[in-house]
């Protein structure tokens, strides 16, 4: 009879640090609470109470909330005072102990893990800019949120083949359809973009007549790798790599 496989040792208090790290590192680039949410797949409240917490965020009514809560005023004496119902009172205060839930540890674990593996590959490919750094940010940032340049919500995915390695091709799953784009597309999308990394790549169309060149153009502008109109950067609604180093 075969053993049941062990299930991994978190430490939920490095988990949280780590979390906590993570969250604020990611608010601190670019500043905004939704982006950040869709970084870590969590609610923008969660995200808030994460980022109060590790104390990179506050506005009024977090400190009136706080204040109030070093003051020695209850959850219900708070209500009251603020008018807040109690779960936005709660949203408005810190964490006051590391998640112990054995699912939403491994859950939180993944999360940081991921972003990790993100942002590295984005360095990654910002300093080698070829084939081979944009496969590993392409597999890299399978599930994440992201939108064309009319604000068409898309993921992506790679399947594997027998092999256990993953086949060149992305499935893309969006509200109007779900393709295929074959990976020769995104290295001719990509090779173009090389070509105008100097200028502003005013339409997704600017990177060749390819086929889901309007999933690509999203992916590299996330990637750091393309510049696109302000407009076009609001309608995508994702959140930007770190800047290049000098």
């Amino acid at each position: 009879m075969a053993r049941p496989k062990k299930r991994p040792h978190y430490d939920p208090d490095k988990i949280m640090k780590n979390l906590l790290d993570a969250v604020s590192e990611s608010y601190d680039e670019i500043g905004e609470l939704k982006q950040t949410a869709a970084e870590f797949d969590m609610s923008p409240l969660k995200i808030r109470k994460l980022l109060i917490t590790s104390g990179a965020y506050s506005n009024e009514i977090s400190k009136v909330v706080n204040d109030l809560r070093a003051a020695g005023k209850s959850i219900a004496e708070i209500q009251e005072l603020t008018g807040l119902k109690k779960s936005s009172v709660n949203g408005y205060l810190p964490y006051t102990k590391s998640i112990y839930k054995s699912e939403e540890l491994s859950m939180n674990a993944e999360r940081i893990n991921i972003y990790r593996r993100r942002q590295q590959a984005v360095r990654n490919l910002m300093e080698r800019m070829n084939e081979s750094a944009l496969w590993d940010a392409v597999v890299a940032f399978q599930k994440y949120p992201f939108r064309t340049v009319i604000g068409l919500p898309f993921t992506y995915e790679l399947t594997k083949g027998r092999n256990g390695d993953y086949n060149r091709e992305l499935i893309i799953d969006s509200r109007s359809e779900s393709k295929t784009i074959v990976w020769s597309s995104v290295m001719l999308a990509f090779e173009k973009a090389v070509e105008l990394q100097s200028e502003i790549v005013l339409r997704a169309k600017a990177l060749g007549d390819i086929r889901g060149v309007s999933y690509i153009c999203p992916m590299l502008y996330r990637f750091g790798v393309i510049e696109v109109p302000e407009e076009d950067a609001g309608k995508m609604d994702i959140k930007r790599p770190l800047q290049k180093k000098e």
